[in-house]
């Protein structure tokens, strides 16, 4: 009898201890679960062309550090709305298409909007007013507008709107030829060396390559149009859009933009 109740008693106790133990590990289980869903952040792989300054390029003290007035603009908008990025590096005439096959989440890369690339991917709000402007070395004083670009050879960035537009020229008999390059600096370098006569870039990008390097190439002439750089995602990704346009709202609002703005321009 006596075996017998403390077998009794050793299983009660056995099973007090399970149940304590079940509940203490639904507990904790349960608190890890709500810390886990709290602690959960989307990451997205941001696609950009870093040779773009002052919109994105390499830090001169760490090559691998990606700065810039895009990179600033987006970590404000991934803070405000609680996200957080991954960069990857790609050439600019790339950056479409990684967008539409999923290698990358959205483009950050100094890319206006035009009516074509929004038949491919879904652009934000713009952010920022630019223009295209034409450029010769510091030494050429035979173009003086664009007026005197007739029979001559342009340089541009492979997959911009610059190009786009040494395209139109060249269709239309007014330019000779067009030389497509990936990056700024190598079409700076076609000017120096004479290779080509002009280059047709970006407003804000020309502007800022002088302004650090002065004494190299000059602005000629007026802007030659008008145009607006968005943030692009796959079409159709209305979640991720509305997160870039709200971002861009708030930090417009409450003063971070003018901040940023002021930084690199």
């Amino acid at each position: 009898m006596k075996r017998s109740l403390n077998i009794l008693l050793i299983g009660l106790l056995l099973v007090g201890l399970v149940a304590v133990s079940g509940c203490a590990d639904s507990a904790e289980g349960s608190g890890t679960a709500d810390d886990v869903a709290e602690e959960e952040v989307p990451v997205y792989i941001v696609g950009t062309e870093p040779y773009f300054p002052p919109f994105e390029y390499a830090d001169e003290n760490n090559s691998n550090e990606i700065i810039g007035f895009d990179v600033d603009l987006i970590n404000a908008i991934a803070e405000d709305q609680g996200f957080e990025i991954e960069w990857k590096d790609l050439e600019f005439d790339a950056l479409i298409p990684a967008l539409q096959s999923g290698q990358i989440d959205m483009i950050v890369s100094g890319m206006t909007i035009t009516e074509e690339r929004e038949e491919s991917v879904d652009f934000s709000e713009p952010y920022i007013n630019a223009g295209l402007a034409l450029a010769v070395a510091v030494d050429n004083d035979e173009i003086q507008s664009v007026d005197d670009i007739e029979g001559k050879v342009a340089v541009v960035q492979q997959g911009s709107t610059g190009s786009q537009k040494a395209d139109e020229l060249k269709d239309e008999g007014v330019i000779e030829d067009v030389i497509y390059l990936a990056h700024v600096n190598d079409i700076i370098l076609n000017l120096q060396s004479g290779r080509a006569d002009f280059m047709i870039n970006d407003l804000p990008v020309t502007q800022a390559y002088i302004s650090q390097n002065p004494g190299v190439i000059k602005i000629v002439d007026d802007q030659i149009q008008s145009e607006s750089y968005g943030f692009a995602v796959k079409t159709g990704n209305t979640e991720l859009l509305e997160k870039l346009n709200a971002g861009l709202a708030n930090v417009q609002a409450d003063g971070t933009y003018d901040e940023i703005m002021e930084k690199y321009f």
